[in-house]
């Protein structure tokens, strides 16, 4: 069983890089595998999950060429892909399963998508559904509206949709099914999520048109084969951003990260908490912003996280609950039901986790309300198999008397390969 131990810290100056965002290397590797031409993509991060698209990309006919650690490049399938005969294991990836969803519901071929236990069963109506109306026949195995999921390609009609919640991977498997629909595709969201897909298919020349929380994308469109590099994880980033701040005294400098403005709600989050921060926006007309972050630690008071920040920390909220326990006073958090369908259901993990350190904390059914400033006391915890739970927690336990175990931390492999390395190296510096 594989597991992390650790104790607490006394100092924490270091400077440090993060491997390349996860989100922006799933995209990466689907618009590359579906241009025409070739693409250089630096940076990819190679991440259990990242891989699962990639290796998916292949099936479909794009080709690979490894450079280096670095760097491969992408000959594409110049809107055509080839027809799959196995079915596409998305391991622990919703985000590559979603996303696929779109690109397979258009193609004139059948394709069956799956994954791992935890994958399996969470929700896919919400691609279902919008893809159905399409035109798209896609059919849950189970009968539950969970994966496995197998869908017959189709020729596709453009719509204009309305998501009924803030979803970057929802947006996306519809503007991916958009490039090959008849006609244009709206999709339309109630708050802004994440907007990689959009940056990136302009990126590839996608005549893709955006206004407030508005995308349409216009069928017909063939990405072209372009060089990308990709920056470092903001929420790999997070995890030692937040130890940091909560850390008085200390200094962490994170070089050459993501700084998308739809990513980094968490900063507004720190500083109003008390963290001094700052930005080094690096100019250039790169199609994702990143920089360099410097981040100073002292003692952080509580917040209220709700409503339009959501979406844009969703990942963040395990560590943003670590933080509220090391914070004086009472954070909440709430309209983050979303949580309840991630790798586990991060509410009630995060809840049980913080109080086996001795945080007194109240589950709510959309969010916690979290007492901090007690002592904490090192305690043996689940990662649940979520890897945003283990490494959390793993930040946690350097604030907190005793030894601190995370059992089961082979999830970590999903986003963050290099994480238990980074934390020795950080404890050690």
């Amino acid at each position: 069983m594989s597991e992390i131990r650790v104790k607490r810290i006394k100092k924490l100056n270091v400077r440090i890089t993060v491997p390349g965002d996860k989100s922006i290397s799933h995209r990466a590797v689907m618009l590359a595998g579906l241009a025409e031409g070739k693409s250089r993509v630096t940076g990819f991060l190679k991440s259990d999950d990242c891989m699962c698209s990639l290796r998916a990309m292949q099936a479909l006919g794009a080709r690979v060429e490894v450079l280096d650690d670095d760097a491969m490049e992408i000959t594409g399938v110049a809107g055509e892909c080839q027809q799959v005969m196995e079915t596409i294991d998305c391991g622990n990836s919703g985000t590559s399963m979603r996303l696929l969803a779109g690109i397979l519901a258009a193609q004139p071929f059948a394709a069956r998508l799956s994954g791992d236990h935890s994958l399996n069963s969470r929700p896919m109506k919400r691609v279902m559904a919008p893809l159905t109306q399409m035109g798209a026949y896609i059919e849950s195995e189970m009968k539950n509206g969970c994966a496995p999921l197998r869908v017959s390609g189709a020729r596709l009609q453009g719509i204009t949709y309305k998501l009924p919640v803030a979803s970057a991977q929802v947006k996306s498997c519809l503007l991916f099914a958009g490039l090959f629909a008849d006609g244009s595709t709206t999709v339309i969201e109630p708050t802004q999520s994440r907007d990689h897909t959009e940056r990136m298919m302009k990126h590839f020349f996608v005549p893709l048109r955006t206004e407030e929380l508005t995308s349409v994308v216009h069928g017909g469109s063939i990405p072209q084969g372009r060089d990308f590099r990709v920056p470092g994880d903001f929420s790999s980033a997070a995890f030692w951003l937040a130890a940091a701040a909560a850390f008085p005294g200390s200094m962490l400098s994170v070089e050459g990260v993501g700084l998308n403005s739809t990513r980094t709600g968490l900063l507004s989050i720190l500083m109003k908490m008390g963290a001094q921060i700052r930005e080094y926006v690096e100019t250039g007309n790169d199609t994702e912003p990143h920089g360099n972050l410097e981040i100073h630690g002292r003692g952080l008071h509580s917040v209220v996280v709700e409503g339009k920040i959501i979406p844009n920390v969703i990942d963040e909220i395990p560590i943003i609950s670590v933080l509220a326990a090391l914070a004086e006073g009472e954070t909440i958090i709430k309209d983050a039901k979303e949580l309840r369908v991630k790798e586990t259901d991060r509410i009630a993990a995060i809840t049980q986790n913080l109080r086996a350190f001795g945080v007194p904390v109240e589950e709510t059914e959309d969010g916690m309300i979290i007492q901090g400033g007690n002592p904490l006391t090192g305690a043996t915890v689940e990662s649940f198999g979520d890897h945003r739970i283990a490494m959390a927690f793993a930040i946690l336990g350097l604030f907190s008397e005793g030894e601190t175990r995370i059992l089961n931390t082979d999830c970590i492999t999903t986003s963050y390969p290099g994480f238990e390395k980074q934390l020795t190296q950080i404890i050690n510096a």
